[in-house]
């Protein structure tokens, strides 16, 4: 009986070990609820005693990971999104450890801007995502914020897995203008998948409606459970399995540009003020000009040529490749040469694998990103991690190539820029957010602004929230604490759409996520697994 049992362990273990490719720093286990969670209380209650308040709503679950192992989740979801157009190199293996989960939202202030739609994130910066209202009768969705996905899809009312248990769901019920459709969509994740079938309604953001055809699921993998968004709003231009959202959006001509901007709020700063706007820039979010890259990617990705990064004034010679801007991304991953050489420019960092490094805590000087000649900050709150208890922080800049030779620019770097995406110029730009300073070059770089426009009849901000007289909690019994999350790269490998009857047609998409290469390693692992079992069937 034992012997069985065994047996079944391990080959769940090696399924288990197939979807997320495992990875364990070396620090894993220290304690990281403690300080995770520490770090994120000693956040509210320094807010709560300056009398900064903020409304927190309880949605899903929590995972109670380290740094170090989000950022492991991260790269297995992110470079099986890119591993068939660019493959990538193997990770450490090691074992990741699963945890209970209960989730929070801390909501975004309404700005009061037309077209313009305040971003939530889960209160530890660690995902993004914004309300949208589908169908008749306005059903209220969470969707992640997603510029490295051309897929959109949300929970479907006829997905009974766990995930879906936890999440809000829609369906035909839940709108007198729903359209089914009979073609079936699957998107692949380094974790697993997502599928069902594609439908189209009225989804209403940031004050705009149009006709929107989206991805309904019946089943997710359960790693969806851990995050409190209720499906991924894909805003690259890539075409994925269902209709281009920036695509549908720019034949209904709600706006006089094809531009959309982000600003990310870090949640220590205290009330949220993070904002999509679309159409047009918002001048109150940013100081100074705006610097233009042009896309360099020809597939449909958001990617501009960086030119270097630097440490202290100590340029780490590691641009003049591509960077892809994704907010779909908590953190920032690189090639492993560029990102040993980034860290050799910083004092005291250290690394046993090759992926993450050590750096002290100590540290206080930003970490610096060029683009076309302008230098933009990242701030050590956001490039280093929290203390462990062995007194050592990490560096969330990663060593993973999850796009061979290129950089992958996620949140760590977003929470620190304005950005604008232009689709109508193929071209991103980055400004300083107001009240943030960051050091220019003098290269001369043409800089300039996109004048604020507005199309008569679009004015309401699509989620505006009424902030409360302290830390609440909701009927549902969310605590006053904001607890950590997993880190985040939801975006697809591969995502198709086809007949229900004819099955999938060739893949439409392949970007960025997922399970980061190394597949002759996996495969050896696995071969052991199987032939311990079957010397242990053997013996018995």
């Amino acid at each position: 009986m034992r012997l069985a049992v065994l047996v079944v362990q391990l080959a769940l273990w090696a399924s288990w070990a197939a979807a997320f490719y495992p990875f364990t720093p070396v620090w894993l286990k220290e304690k990281e609820e403690v300080r995770a969670l520490g770090e994120a209380r000693r956040n509210v209650n320094g807010l709560h005693a300056s009398g900064f308040s903020l409304e927190i709503e309880k949605k899903a679950g929590y995972t109670s990971t380290s740094p170090s192992e989000r950022a492991a989740q991260d790269a297995a979801r992110l470079s099986t999104k890119y591993e068939e157009r660019h493959p990538a190199k193997t990770a450490p293996d090691g074992a990741l450890e699963k945890r209970a989960n209960q989730y929070q939202v801390m909501e975004a202030a309404g700005s009061g801007k037309p077209m313009t739609a305040g971003i939530d994130q889960d209160g530890t910066d660690y995902s993004y995502f914004v309300k949208v209202q589908l169908g008749s009768k306005g059903k209220q969705m969470y969707m992640l914020v997603d510029t490295g996905a051309g897929s959109s899809w949300v929970m479907g009312s006829s997905c009974t897995v766990k995930a879906c248990q936890m999440h809000n769901t829609f369906g035909p019920s839940d709108s007198n203008t729903f359209e089914a459709n009979s073609k079936d969509f699957s998107i692949s994740y380094g974790s697993g998948t997502v599928g069902g079938k594609l439908a189209a309604d009225t989804i209403t953001l940031a004050g705009v409606s149009f006709k929107y055809q989206f991805g309904l699921a019946s089943q997710t993998s359960d790693d969806f459970g851990h995050f409190a968004f209720d499906g991924i709003l894909g805003l690259s231009m890539s075409q994925g399995a269902n209709d281009n959202f920036l695509k549908t959006m720019a034949e209904a001509r709600k706006f006089d540009k094809n531009v959309f901007c982000i600003a990310l709020n870090r949640a220590s700063d205290g009330t949220n003020t993070g904002e999509i706007k679309f159409g047009s820039t918002n001048p109150d979010k940013y100081t100074g000009d705006i610097t233009y890259t042009p896309v360099s990617a020809k597939d449909g990705d958001w990617a501009i040529p960086i030119d270097d990064i630097a440490y202290d004034g100590k340029k780490a010679q590691v641009g003049g490749v591509k960077s892809y801007i994704d907010t779909g991304t908590s953190f920032i991953f690189g090639p492993e040469d560029m990102v040993k050489k980034l860290h050799s420019v910083i004092p005291g960092s250290q690394s046993s694998d090759g992926m993450t490094y050590t750096v002290p805590c100590d540290s206080t000087k930003p970490l610096t990103l060029t683009f076309s000649g302008v230098d933009f900050m990242i701030s050590p709150k956001d490039w280093i991690s929290p203390e462990a208890t062995s007194g050592k922080c990490t560096s969330n800049i990663y060593g993973r190539d999850v796009v061979k030779g290129s950089w992958l620019l996620g949140d760590t770097f977003l929470k620190n820029v304005y950005t604008v995406f232009d689709k109508d110029q193929n071209r991103i730009g980055f400004a300083n957010l107001a009240g943030v300073r960051s050091k220019q070059s003098s290269s001369g770089a043409v800089t300039t602004p996109i004048a604020p426009t507005q199309t008569s009849g679009n004015s309401a901000s699509g989620s505006a929230t009424t902030f409360s007289t302290g830390i609440t909690s909701r009927p549902n019994g969310s605590s006053q604490s904001i607890k950590p999350t997993q880190g985040l790269g939801g975006h697809e490998t591969q995502s198709t759409a086809g007949t229900a009857a004819g099955g999938a047609d060739k893949p439409m998409e392949t970007s960025k996520s997922g399970a980061a290469g190394g597949n002759s390693q996996l495969n050896a692992r696995l071969a052991a697994v199987m032939f311990i079992a079957a010397l242990l069937a053997l013996v018995a």
